[in-house]
């Protein structure tokens, strides 16, 4: 599985930013597509996912500010990132929990990783 994000950059306090990534290769099934995310010298922590179904969980810190969501083929997920505040500046990571033809079991995939910076 590879996935491919993008639309990471520079975005003033208050602005928007929005974050695709996409997944390819073989895959059997999709569980939950996400993102997380790792500010310099955190730790990397939950931003928000979508399941299959189309239920979604978000963060607590980015709640009624960031929203995930997917493309019709359950293939792109999206991060829709607004009110943007200095502390949301760190590198963005997609994840997916999918199936594979390989292992027939779920596993975690993850992206390479997206810069967001937010100037105050």
């Amino acid at each position: 599985v590879q996935l491919q994000a993008s639309g990471g950059g520079l975005a003033q306090a208050g602005g928007s930013l929005r974050l695709s990534c996409a997944a390819s290769g073989s895959i059997v099934s999709i569980d939950y597509m996400g993102w997380y995310r790792q500010a310099p010298g955190k730790q990397r922590e939950f931003v928000a996912r979508i399941s299959s179904g189309g239920n979604t969980d978000s963060a607590d810190s980015v709640k009624g500010r960031f929203t995930i969501s997917r493309d019709n083929t359950g293939r792109t997920v999206y991060l829709q990132m607004s009110s943007l505040k200095p502390e949301d500046t760190a590198v963005y990571y997609c994840n997916v929990e999918a199936m594979t033809p390989m292992t027939f079991r779920v596993q975690d995939f993850w992206g390479k990783g997206t810069l967001v910076t937010v100037s105050s």
